[in-house]
């Protein structure tokens, strides 16, 4: 480090010499009034829109003309022994080339209202609607899940993810295996029930934002035999409920078998004098040691503040990192594999889910 600063700062010097030398020489040079702060120059905890102001929504997450649009049936409910007294609303998004004769992959969305919001920052059932049509990623379901409430509280919803009225944060920030036992234990046999789901681990994934992160990468870290997949939205692994403790798990304990792709921005939460309340640093601390303990893992930094923006943005490439390994044919003969894929015929009992 010593000698790169040292080898930057020589031109660094002749250039500020050779720029006094001409200003002197010049009577045209004059003195600018200083500009102002850059927008990436913005105090910790500061939010600046600008910061999110270029991730868009692409095509790929948008309703195309002539693409199959998949079903999202619901909401359903279910009761939750983990957590007594409480129930989680979902919906089942179903593809329109699905075929219950076949096991199907899965993935799961935390904080699933925002997730298939439209308008909204992410807007999964498109992508899984392109994506699937294309052949980019293989036929899945999808299930949007919402945090546990009570009888007397109310539906999480776009505005309000339910962290002070529901039991978001009980269930998705303690580093612990209740949420995964929700998952594992509760939602995939109530699934089970009505579609035919792949028993493959490497073939059920789970993605969430913010303290859904955080969850979802909980399922897959205390429950690798039934989840191998993870996306993560500028992830809450700092000291809500202790997740900052991640990275130390990860350096204790044996490799496990997932993959785990992470995104994050340069301006979330950002704390200056508690390292653990730093998101963006606790999301960087994670990946570097998932990445000396050989995970498979992936990971893009933006500039982006505690948000949707850019994960919403780069969904798209995210799942086509996440399932890159799916089955391809070579076959230049199978113009089935040539082509877009198209609905699966109409098969009676899959309109209504299990309640």
């Amino acid at each position: 480090m010593t000698s790169v600063a040292h080898d930057l700062a020589i031109p660094q010097r002749r250039s500020l010499i050779t720029l006094l030398v001409l200003a002197a020489a010049s009577p045209c040079v004059r003195a600018q009034p200083p500009a102002g702060p850059p927008a990436s120059a913005q105090a910790p905890g500061d939010r600046d829109p600008r910061m999110d102001a270029y991730y868009r929504l692409g095509p790929d997450s948008q309703a195309q003309p002539g693409v199959p649009k998949g079903r999202i049936l619901g909401p359903s409910y279910l009761a939750s022994s983990v957590f007594p007294g409480v129930q989680h609303t979902y919906f089942v998004y179903i593809p329109a080339q699905y075929d219950p004769a076949r096991p199907t992959p899965i993935i799961i969305f935390n904080d699933g209202q925002a997730m298939m919001a439209e308008p909204g920052d992410v807007q999964a059932q498109n992508v899984l609607d392109n994506l699937i049509y294309r052949r980019e990623i293989p036929v899945m379901l999808g299930v949007f899940i919402n945090p546990g409430r009570r009888p007397e509280q109310p539906e999480p919803n776009p505005s309000n993810w339910g962290d002070r009225t529901t039991i978001r944060a009980d269930e998705y920030n303690p580093p612990n295996d209740n949420y995964a036992r929700v998952i594992v234990d509760e939602l995939m046999p109530a699934l089970g029930r009505t579609y035919n789901i792949t028993p493959d681990p490497d073939l059920h994934a789970i993605m969430g934002a913010s303290s859904g992160g955080c969850a979802a990468f909980g399922v897959a870290w205390f429950r690798p035999d039934s989840f191998r997949k993870v996306l993560t939205f500028v992830g809450s692994f700092t000291d809500i409920r202790g997740e900052y403790v991640y990275p130390e798990l990860v350096a204790a304990s044996e490799r496990k078998p997932i993959r785990v792709f992470l995104q994050d921005g340069r301006n979330d939460n950002r704390n200056l004098t508690n390292p653990k309340k730093d998101w963006f640093y606790q999301n960087v601390r994670l990946v570097e040691q998932l990445t000396r303990k050989g995970y498979d893992v992936n990971y893009t930094w933006g500039v982006g503040n505690h948000g949707q923006k850019q994960g919403g943005a780069i969904l798209p490439e995210m799942m086509r990192w996440l399932w890159r390994d799916q089955p391809v044919g070579t076959d230049p003969n199978d113009r089935a594999e040539r082509a877009f894929r198209g609905p699966a015929a109409a098969v009676e009992g899959q309109e209504t889910p299990p309640r």
